[in-house]
């Protein structure tokens, strides 16, 4: 305790010390959001920032941590006014960056007011009955000083009737203002608010743990907010297996915010004590819930270790303007992509065969799914996201996107396997993860790390050439999938006719494994595999099938119709509408249906299912 003092002490007079020297005072920023008007999908802001007589520079954050690029939602900034003594003070933007504002402070003022509106997009974090708000899209601050020693005190004004859900601190509360206690920038952007009409919390504290963790559930209804009990256990579950894999926790308590709704970005985004998770409004209502929140909610929390506190050094940055280096995502991603399922898995979230069709679909895609793994190694993925990541539309299977997440899932499951042979069976994954994410607890904390520090931890734990390893599967532009990690579980890659059943993103094969394509409900192209039978018959992404062997499109209609193929006198013919023009396409396949299974691989030990086996009360 005396310790933590004088740490306090000592970080409050260098802010003391910097403010000085930038022509700011050592007084709080003050932030105060108005989100009274959240149904008219707009909020209001109102900073006070203390300065002094000069020139100022002012940011919008532009570089948001987890999201590996310059996208803050500046376009959704309007109305901004700078004024000091009730007058006036113009700014400019900057002409090289969108994000920086300048202006003049007059002699004799010692504080800046800033009054902006934020325009909540179509599909953003706003309904008529909630809001997500992430603090990035509403705060402005000055150039020079780390985020970190930017101290703000932070109000939300919520609509009458709503309650919240936050790992921030709470000052206090008076009607429907909330007061929190002050917190530097970084910490603040760290820690999201879900607020709604229709809110519930859940505590999934594990019995004995000392350290509060809860489900903070906002939904566009009530019903919505029924979590079963199974899924309740699970969750807990899930919390305690975290506890047996990183030996160690880096928060002072955990929120899990779940946003449940048709009409705000489906996605998360992880924090330090928190994470930021979206789902359709019935996901909880529905039998596959437990795949769903573990293949999101699961993820996200891995990411308190993996992301947030361990963190790759040149994602970590001063403040929201320096741009960050994503050559490592393929460890802070794919790492945490390897062990949210796995721990999805032993929390009982998901089922072991849901696991496994979970890798096989995902070992499919970056093989015979994948042709752009041939020019594009998984390197250049990480290399160039914020380029050339989430935003590519189409054509994916040749471009490639964040195939860090997926191929970087089965790296690090090679990488346990091989930690297992290695060791003689003595050491595996979980002895990694306590070396490397472990430590006291020191509250939310960034510990960085290089390429040559994790292959320094990783021999720590197994010696074996981990250099030439990574590099060799970095560099790879072989057309198979890095299966190594399956096979040396005791388990291989198979195809069959029988449909795999998994929800959403890994679940949607749609017809990539037989005749190459990727459909919609609606005909829509999603992608067509570059050299499968349907791009070599003219089909290609961004195409709509309106027709299937002379009948109007439906998925089931091309099912059939790759059925019937199988006999060669039988044709696939579609109709598709390209531009304004009709164009028929016939595809010369006749293997019939295919999808990705996995399947054991007979004298060899089931290491693959040992790595998902419960550790709790082990």
């Amino acid at each position: 305790m005396k310790l933590r003092r004088l740490q306090s002490i000592a970080l409050i007079a260098s802010i003391v010390a910097i403010a000085g020297t930038l022509g700011l005072s050592a007084q709080n920023i003050s932030l105060t959001v108005d989100a009274t008007k959240t149904q008219n999908k707009i909020l209001h802001a109102h900073l006070v920032m203390p300065v002094k007589p000069g020139p100022l520079t002012v940011y919008y954050p532009k570089w948001i941590p987890g999201e590996h690029g310059p996208d803050g939602p500046i376009a959704s900034l309007a109305g901004l006014k700078f004024s000091a003594d009730g007058k006036v003070i113009p700014w400019r933007r900057d002409l090289l960056d969108v994000f920086t504002f300048h202006l003049d402070v007059p002699e004799g003022v010692s504080k800046l007011e800033a009054n902006y509106d934020y325009i909540e997009p179509d599909g953003g974090s706003a309904t008529d009955k909630l809001l997500i708000l992430e603090w990035n899209e509403v705060a402005l601050y000055p150039e020079g000083t780390p985020a970190e020693k930017l101290i703000y005190d932070a109000k939300l004004i919520l609509p009458e009737g709503w309650k919240f859900g936050s790992s921030l601190p709470v000052a206090g509360e008076s009607g429907n203002e909330v007061s929190f206690k002050p917190i530097s920038l970084d910490l603040l952007v760290d820690s999201p608010v879900a607020t709604g009409r229709y809110y519930r919390s859940i505590d999934i504290t594990p019995p004995g743990e000392p350290i509060h963790h809860e489900i903070d559930l906002v939904a566009d209804s009530e019903d919505a907010l029924n979590m079963s009990e199974k899924d309740q256990k699970a969750m807990t579950n899930l919390v305690a297996e975290s506890g047996k894999l990183f030996g160690a926790r880096h928060y002072r308590d955990y929120h899990f915010l779940l946003g449940l709704s048709d009409h705000v970005a489906h996605f998360g985004l992880e924090h330090h004590e928190s994470n930021d998770s979206r789902l359709p409004e019935n996901t909880l209502l529905g039998p596959g819930s437990g795949m769903a929140l573990g293949g999101l909610l699961s993820h996200e929390f891995v990411h308190s270790w993996n992301g947030k506190f361990r963190r790759p050094e040149d994602l970590t940055t001063p403040d929201y303007e320096q741009p960050m280096k994503t050559d490592l995502l393929w460890g802070y991603e794919g790492l945490t992509d390897y062990l949210g399922p796995m721990l999805a898995a032993r929390s009982g979230l998901w089922t072991p065969d849901q696991y496994h069709e979970y890798l096989a679909s995902i070992s499919a895609s970056l093989g015979p799914g994948r042709p752009g793994r041939t020019w594009r190694p998984l390197r250049d993925t990480a290399d160039a996201e914020f380029g050339m990541g989430f935003g590519a539309r189409g054509w994916l299977n040749w471009r490639r996107a964040a195939d860090y997440y997926d191929e970087g899932d089965l790296l690090w499951l090679e990488v346990a396997t091989i930690i297992h042979r290695e060791s003689h069976g003595a050491k595996s994954i979980d002895e990694f993860c306590h070396a490397f994410h472990g430590g006291a607890n020191n509250g939310p904390e960034v510990k960085t790390y290089t390429f040559d520090q994790l292959v320094s931890n990783l021999n720590a734990i197994a010696p074996y050439d981990w250099v030439t390893f990574f590099h060799t599967r970095l560099a790879s532009t072989s057309p198979e999938a890095p299966v190594g990690g399956i096979e040396n579980g005791g388990w291989k890659i198979t195809y069959s006719p029988e449909r795999a059943k998994l929800p959403g993103r890994r679940g949607n094969f749609s017809e990539v494994y037989s005749v190459g394509l990727q459909v919609g409900a609606d005909g829509m192209v999603g992608d067509s595999i570059v050299g499968s039978p349907a791009f070599e018959a003219g089909v290609s992404s961004g195409m709509k099938i309106v027709g299937v062997n002379g009948r109007v499109y439906t998925p089931e209609l091309l099912g059939e119709a790759i059925k019937d193929a199988k006999d060669p006198s039988k044709p696939i013919t579609l109709l598709v509408v390209v531009d304004d023009y009709y164009r028929t396409c016939t595809i010369n396949y006749h293997d019939g249906p295919r999808y990705p299974h996995l399947v054991r691989e007979e004298g060899k030990p089931d290491y693959l299912d040992e790595l998902i086996k419960a550790r709790v009360g082990k």
